[in-house]
Formats: C-alpha cells, structure tokens, sequence
C-alpha cells in the first residue's frame, strides 16, 4: 500500500494491484538493522486458496500454521536474507472493523494471539515468543480517507490489546480499542486518554493512547511519514511490550517523498 510505483501507475489510470506486490521482511537486533521490500510484478506471483508466491519468497497456511519462506535482497546495502518463520495462532479472530464512515477500509485482527519460531540461514539466527497477524484492505488507497493514523498492540497475561487512533481527511478523529483472549473473543473499550510522544529525527509526531505511563525502549524505524516503535506498558497485570506505529498520510502523499520510496523499495518486473 506504499509502492511508488503503484501511486505512479494510478495517476495514470493502468493500476493493476496485483502487479505490484512486495513482501517487506525487517529484522531487529544484535545483528544490526536488515530491511527488504523488493517490489515484484504479476508475472512474478502466484496464489491459490492457502498460498501466496511472490517472487522466491512464499506464504502459505500449512496445518493451521502460517508459514513465511523468505528469499530475498536487503537494501539499501545488499545481503541475502534467507530463512523461515512459523506462526501458529492461538485462535483465528474473525472480528472485522471498518476504519471510516464509509467502510472502505477494513481491518481484521486475523491472529492477535500468536506464537513464532524463525529460523534464518542468511543471516544466521533464531527465535521464538510471541507472534502477531492482521490484515489491511480498502476499495481506495488509504490516503484519499486518511490524514495519518496510530496504531499499538500490546502482549497481555491474557491474549492482546489494540489501539487504532485515526484522523479522517478533513481533521475528525476517531478510534477504538480492543482486548482480545486467547481464545479469539473480542472485547470493545474506549481508547484511553492520549500522551504525546517525542518526534523523531524526521519530525514526526508521535502520541500514544494509554492511562497508565509507558516508556520508549527503542526507536525501530524512523522515516519522513512512518515511525515504529517498541514501547514498555504499565498494566494491572505488571509490565508489559507493545509495538506502535505513527503514519503521517499527509506526508505519505508529498512527491519529495514518492521520490525517496524506491531506495527503500525497488522493483524488479
């Protein structure tokens, strides 16, 4: 939903999604920072009921377990990152929430509660804890509806715990939040009150819904209209990690910006 390429072919009215896809793989850690989104067009994916190949990369769902295969090029310095992550849902969620008035945008939470293996060959490493999918669609591109959003999802003793806060075009603000168990059972709250954050080195603002104080432990990505962050949660149920994401849509749409995407997203046809 952040090509270039596909903002560039929708202006000129030829956009076929499926002619662009990409799978972005980011990992974090003693090993540095790797980064891969290589962009790939139709004639270069496949998909059926319980598959998706893009490119040498491939997911498919496999005994209940979602399996990544990832193959793929790092930028902006390359290097190969090879390996496989499984994840194996404690329950698959079928709640669904539409993110504006008009329901173009639809967010489903699809494995809130999750566990992960992965191992990688390039570069040589392994983990396993908690694991996280959802899923994003819309009938048109996220910034025709929105001027940016936040989003957050904490682990909890007992399963999840989501915040979405947006801001419409046109300045009006909504948001909800979700506890999620275990089991896949979804319960409605109200967004708790917000707390500024402090911008990054690209000046985005950043805020965070919380009614209880959090600390920033890490800054994990940080460009002109997207930050993502590791944040540790005081909860009733002692300390907890959540991740957060600032985007700036307003910023997404700049062509100075539309410019400085394929450094970090190249295309191969």
């Amino acid at each position: 939903m952040f090509s270039p390429y596909y903002a560039w072919a929708r202006r000129r009215g030829s956009a076929d999604p499926e002619n662009h896809c990409a799978l972005n793989v980011a990992l974090y850690g003693d090993i540095g920072h790797r980064w891969s989104m290589t962009e790939r067009g139709r004639r270069s994916i496949s998909r059926s009921a319980n598959q998706f190949l893009i490119g040498p990369s491939a997911m498919r769902w496999e005994g209940g377990d979602l399996v990544i295969d990832i193959n793929e090029i790092t930028v902006p310095v390359p290097s190969r990152l090879k390996g496989r992550v499984r994840l194996t849902p404690s329950a698959i969620c079928g709640h669904e929430v539409a993110l504006d008035p008009q329901g173009l945008h639809i967010w489903r939470p699809v494995a809130p509660v999750s566990r992960i293996t992965a191992v990688f060959e390039n570069p040589k490493l392994s983990w396993s804890g908690a694991g996280y999918h959802d899923s994003n669609w819309g009938a048109v591109p996220l910034e025709d509806s929105f001027e940016s959003w936040v989003w957050s999802r904490a682990a909890t003793r007992h399963g999840a715990a989501i915040i979405y806060d947006t801001v419409l075009k046109g300045g009006k603000s909504a948001g909800f939040g979700l506890d999620i168990a275990a089991d896949g059972s979804v319960r409605t709250q109200p967004a708790p009150p917000r707390q500024d954050m402090p911008t990054t080195f690209w000046r985005m603002a950043r805020h965070m819904r919380a009614s209880r104080p959090f600390r920033i432990t890490s800054l994990l990505e940080d460009s002109p209209f997207y930050s993502r962050s590791l944040l540790r949660l005081a909860t009733e149920d002692g300390e907890a990690d959540a991740f957060h994401e600032s985007l700036s849509l307003n910023r997404f749409r700049n062509p100075v910006v539309q410019l400085m995407l394929p450094f970090r997203m190249p295309r191969r046809n």
